[in-house]
């Protein structure tokens, strides 16, 4: 197998859905028209609600969507082989998540852009939006701690990263001020990528030095370290560093991928991992389950994904300027983040396995495989670091991506910086998402414990505020300090797709009620049972098997009682939900349109 025939095949099969099912599902199942104004037109203000070009709100929605999920989710999968991945992205993606994504923005536009917990709590009442509105606050906390885990193995011991990743905060910052005084976005983008550019070939300069030893942490400094700057980062406006360095990334993301797109056509990288290994009955040294539920697990973001949930029912649905726009801005998208998940997917299929699981596995694991390293001595050397150990799935895309674009001509010699320019890359995304996690956590704990202490609701209370982020951080930086990424990823997970689990219900339940035969709610139906049902099973399987297991590597009690708070949590929603469904079903079609509007 090569990696031309997955990215042909792929590109293919995405374009054919976008184009068949997706104009089936807005147009048939949705039954979206142009003749309504969308809530971005009804209560415009110009600073929340902005009609806005298309193509404009898909690129705020796949930077939202697309951070480092898709990234990192199909390279640990990789240990299954390349089939169950590939596989579960394109037929998740498809029938499942483009359909998640399109309809929760629908149903949030259709009660002018409120949030999910909201939406659940007019569809299906108010247990069903108290749960809701619980279950998005152990979510957001849980991602947090998923994503930061993936930084720290990729900033160990490493200064040149560590250096080239912290540079980026004052650029960002730097071309926040100069936009905001300038309002000349070209050239405070050509600058703020340019400076880029000059921290990661500055790192060398500073590798061995004073600097570079103060920039040598190890994963429990680093643990401590993501969580403080999360507490200050999350205070500042958004425009200062949040947005700009969206904006930045947005570029980075691009141009890497479409780079690591030519590279592959270029240089045709065969596929080196068998289509299923020996580990898809479980046992595997990354992931401990089998391929099932874990396939569905890990691979979260690039196939469905609960997170876009928060994005789809946050910002974009006060920038639709058309309803026909949700099929490119949420269908579209879904399916764009499904070929950068395929294209991680091949950078790390393509290395040697043994090169592979010497970087995920520990050193004392990875003696035990019977597996010996091919290129990974020398890429080592070549970067300068020693790759082996450095699990959570960042420094396998580098290396994988490294050594793709080192076969291109001219490139040999460049392996260290592209290596850590792709460190910088996936850790500029992740620090994004961690400074809007830890708002959206600041906000959800505000509301909660607001019904207890009323002043905790006014978000300019500056005590309130300070508590809220304190709390938020805290809560998923122990969370990052306690687990390895094993257990950690696994746990995110979980939480992330019963997330998708509670937008597939709304959807159904919104379906039923607006589309003209009522077994177009099979659109939400058929993947809301498979991923109930697997969310449920992988849950119980952790919770029994490392959670309280004393002999595994992941035993967590605090693991295990999120976990069973999530899951009873989701089956809450279910319950209401199908209650809601019998109701819904026995009232005439007349009746329902006007319970609809």
């Amino acid at each position: 197998m090569n990696a031309i025939s997955i990215v042909i095949g792929s590109i293919c099969i995405l374009m054919i859905a976008y184009r068949l099912y997706g104009t089936f599902f807005t147009r048939k199942v949705l039954k979206l028209s142009d003749d309504t104004p969308t809530p971005a037109h009804t209560l415009k203000d110009g600073k929340d609600y902005v009609p806005t070009n298309k193509w404009v709100a898909f690129g705020h929605h796949f930077a939202a969507i697309a951070a480092a999920g898709p990234l990192v989710g199909p390279i640990l999968a990789a240990q299954f082989g390349y089939l169950p991945g590939l596989l579960w992205l394109l037929i998740g993606a498809v029938v499942g998540g483009a359909v998640h994504d399109a309809v929760v923005l629908f149903a949030s536009m259709r009660r002018n852009g409120q949030s999910l917990s909201e939406v659940a709590k007019q569809e299906l009442g108010p247990v069903a939006g108290f749960c809701t509105g619980l279950a998005m606050l152990f979510i957001i906390t849980i991602t947090m701690a998923g994503l930061s885990m993936v930084v720290l193995h990729a900033l160990e011991n490493n200064p040149w990263g560590t250096f080239a990743v912290a540079i980026t905060i004052p650029i960002a910052m730097g071309v926040g001020l100069f936009y905001k005084k300038t309002g000349n976005l070209k050239l405070a983008s050509t600058i703020g990528f340019i400076l880029l550019l000059i921290g990661v070939f500055a790192g060398p300069s500073i590798q061995d030095t004073v600097v570079g030893d103060w920039l040598t942490f190890d994963t429990s400094t680093l643990s401590v370290i993501l969580p403080i700057y999360a507490f200050f980062a999350a205070a500042l406006p958004v425009w200062l560093l949040l947005a700009p360095r969206d904006y930045l990334s947005s570029f980075m993301k691009i141009g890497v991928f479409i780079a690591l797109i030519v590279g592959v056509f270029i240089i045709n990288p065969a596929i080196e991992f068998p289509a299923v290994t020996e580990f898809i009955g479980g046992g595997g040294p990354i992931l401990a389950g089998p391929v099932w539920p874990f396939i569905s697990i890990t691979i979260a973001c690039g196939a469905i994904s609960g997170f876009h949930a928060f994005i789809g029912s946050g910002t974009t649905p006060k920038m639709i300027n058309r309803w026909s726009d949700i099929k490119p801005v949420a269908f579209g998208a879904m399916l764009v983040e499904c070929l950068v998940a395929i294209m991680a997917l091949i950078a790390a299929t393509a290395l040697q396995p043994g090169d592979y699981f010497a970087i995920n596995s520990k050193p004392e694991v990875f003696a035990t495989l019977g597996m010996s390293t091919v290129h990974l001595p020398e890429l080592s050397q070549e970067i300068g670091l020693d790759l082996e150990g450095r699990t959570g799935g960042a420094v396998t895309l580098a290396v994988g991506m490294t050594y793709i674009f080192t076969k291109i001509p001219w490139f040999e010699n460049l392996a260290p910086y592209f290596f850590q320019f792709v460190i910088m890359f996936e850790a500029v995304f992740i620090l994004t998402a961690i400074d809007a996690g830890t708002r959206v956590s600041r906000y959800l704990i505000q509301d909660f414990f607001g019904e207890l202490y009323k002043p905790l609701k006014r978000v300019d209370w500056i005590p309130g505020t300070i508590f809220a982020s304190a709390l938020a951080c805290f809560m998923w930086g122990y969370l990052l300090f306690s687990g390895d990424i094993g257990s950690v990823w696994a746990l995110f997970g979980v939480s992330n797709q019963l997330m998708a689990s509670i937008g597939l219900i709304i959807g159904a339940t919104v379906i039923l009620r607006v589309a003209d035969k009522r077994r177009y709610m099979l659109t939400c139906l058929i993947p809301l049972a498979y991923l109930f049902v697997t969310v449920n099973y992988a849950g119980y399987w952790m919770v029994k098997n490392v959670y309280l297991n004393p002999d595994a590597s992941g035993y967590n009690v605090l693991n295990a009682v999120l976990s069973i708070i999530m899951l009873v949590l989701g089956i809450i929603i279910m319950f209401t939900a199908a209650r809601n469904w019998i109701k819904t079903f026995n009232h005439p079609r007349a009746q329902l349109e006007s319970l609809s509007s």
